[in-house]
């Protein structure tokens, strides 16, 4: 059976998501079969698998660094906010429906069955499974029942890591603070205390140390610094949400409008790992100015984020912006907005609209009407003949995924041909196209090689320029250095040996198989 190892933090944003893949990828390294497992995950940021489950993107990410396929065990509960207080719930991938917070709460003991049956058979696959925690595990008001924190610990059996966020301020506090909270049986299976984000002179930093050591009864086992690595955020805490990368010289400004209920914004990471492109996340109208491309996500909810940016003026200033010849491109939600219409007949998205239609940016002639059912399928395909300044795009082969609960019906041409659906082939079209206006269904389309680039260079052209670069770029090896270098901060910066002591493996086979392999 595998072994396991549980990171959990103080506080959320702790950076437990990034260590947690930051070990997939050095246990992958020392030649382990690795898995990632986060019981229960809420976020906006979801996947589709190759057999049609919904998953959480952290734990994606994750299986990317421990180099296998995502599969919906990993995170075979995931909440979707719609609300304040309430969540669509999805069980191994599938929507069981929507519940406020209280109602989930007592009834959320009826699925440690279903927790431990993924986690189970994980374990039966893999040598080490590596669980992310949620939240805090001394939010005292959530023990009961707890399943994804020391409860999951229990489960699985796990040592515990607890991950404190210095950049924050007052980590020996988190620290210290979590650790007394915690009852004699888990504080116990915490085997050592993690200080994330640190900046600055070490040696500063050890008379804390040695006195959180003393404190707690816990070894300090690893202290992180701010690793500069780009990697995918768990939500949108993370600091890819909070603009262009300071100092960065750009020649292509692309815009996100940041919607309250932004969804998936890790469509657009690949843009802003190109040198030559600043992305910027717009939630004022300040803010926007004149961007060479606007970009609409997906959202959980359309018409309130497309009612949010008719208030604020966002809309108005898009409009503008397209009628000058600036280019807007949707994906999901984003491409619902730019339509005639939407309609929510079910009040699947707000009670509020329930068949009261609300009208779309009119930039493309289609209708959206959601329904009851949720479309989670991964697809392949071809972009369709695609006029505008993204002429170039045609015949481009495509994949990804899509997640929605509404049918579009189009009176233009289609942005895509979907030719390949959840391994099974079929044809159909996907999103729509008009003059300089694109709009898709498709998560992940930007990711395919040469999409995002070809996108770029027209916008470069657009301008007069061209793009200068050493080396040619690849998206997926970009994303392999960025899981290595990553990997290569937690080795310098964490005990291994004794993380692997904890796990009761022998640290000496790991010396030894990293010998082999300089070898």
């Amino acid at each position: 059976m595998a072994k396991s190892v549980m990171i959990q933090g103080t506080m959320s944003n702790a950076g437990k998501s990034l260590i947690a893949a930051g070990l997939c990828r050095v246990f992958k390294q020392d030649g382990y079969r690795v898995a990632p497992f986060k019981s229960q995950n809420m976020a906006l940021n979801s996947y589709i698998t190759e057999d049609g489950l919904e998953m959480g993107r952290a734990q994606v990410v994750q299986a990317e660094a421990a180099g296998i396929k995502p599969q919906a065990d990993m995170n075979p509960i995931l909440l979707k906010p719609t609300s304040d207080s309430g969540s669509q719930v999805i069980v191994h991938g599938v929507p069981i429906g929507t519940m406020p917070a209280k109602e989930y709460f007592a009834y959320k003991k009826t699925l440690i069955p279903e927790v431990e049956k993924a986690y189970r058979r994980l374990e039966e696959e893999y040598d080490i499974i590596v669980i992310e925690g949620a939240g805090s595990p001394a939010e005292i008001n959530l023990k009961k029942d707890d399943i994804v924190n020391m409860g999951m610990a229990k489960m699985a059996d796990a040592p515990v890591l607890l991950v404190g966020d210095i950049d924050r301020g007052g980590v020996f506090a988190q620290l210290y603070g979590t650790v007394a909270l915690l009852s004699e049986e888990e504080r116990a299976r915490v085997k050592g205390l993690v200080v994330n984000k640190f900046r600055g002179d070490k040696t500063i930093l050890e008379p804390g140390l040695y006195m959180i050591e003393d404190l707690c009864g816990i070894p300090v086992t690893g202290v992180v610094p701010y690793a500069d690595v780009d990697i995918e955020d768990e939500d949108s805490l993370g600091h890819h949400l909070s603009g262009t990368e300071k100092g960065k010289k750009t020649l292509v400004d692309i815009a996100v409008i940041r919607l309250p209920r932004i969804s998936n914004f890790t469509d657009f990471q690949v843009f802003s790992c190109m040198p030559e492109v600043g992305l910027t996340y717009v939630n004022r109208l300040s803010d926007l100015g004149k961007p060479d491309l606007i970009l609409l996500p997906g959202t959980k909810n359309t018409i309130e984020d497309l009612l949010w940016m008719r208030e604020n003026g966002l809309e108005a200033a898009v409009l503008k912006l397209a009628s000058a010849g600036v280019p807007v491109f949707g994906i999901c939600g984003g491409f619902q907005m730019l339509g005639e219409c939407l309609e929510d007949p079910f009040g699947v998205e707000t009670e509020t609209y329930r068949g009261r239609p609300v009208e779309g940016l009119k930039l493309l002639p289609v209708r959206t009407v959601f329904g009851k059912e949720k479309t989670r399928t991964r697809v392949t395909g071809s972009c369709a003949s695609v006029g505008g300044i993204l002429e170039e795009l045609s015949g481009m082969e495509i994949e990804g995924y899509e997640i929605h609960m509404g049918e579009t019906v189009r009176a233009v041409p289609p942005m895509s041909y979907v030719m390949e659906q959840n391994g099974s082939h079929l044809a159909k079209m996907d999103g729509c196209q008009k003059n300089h206006v694109y709009g898709t269904y498709i998560h992940g389309f930007f990711d395919r090689e040469g999409i995002a680039e070809t996108i770029v260079g027209a916008l470069l052209e657009k301008k007069g320029l061209t793009a200068v670069r050493n080396e040619e770029f690849h998206y997926a090896a970009y994303r392999e250095q960025q899981y290595d270098r990553l990997a290569a901060v937690i080795r310098e910066s964490f005990d291994m040996a004794a993380v692997y002591e904890m796990m009761g493996i022998d640290s000496n086979r790991m010396t030894d198989s990293r010998k082999e392999d300089s070898e």
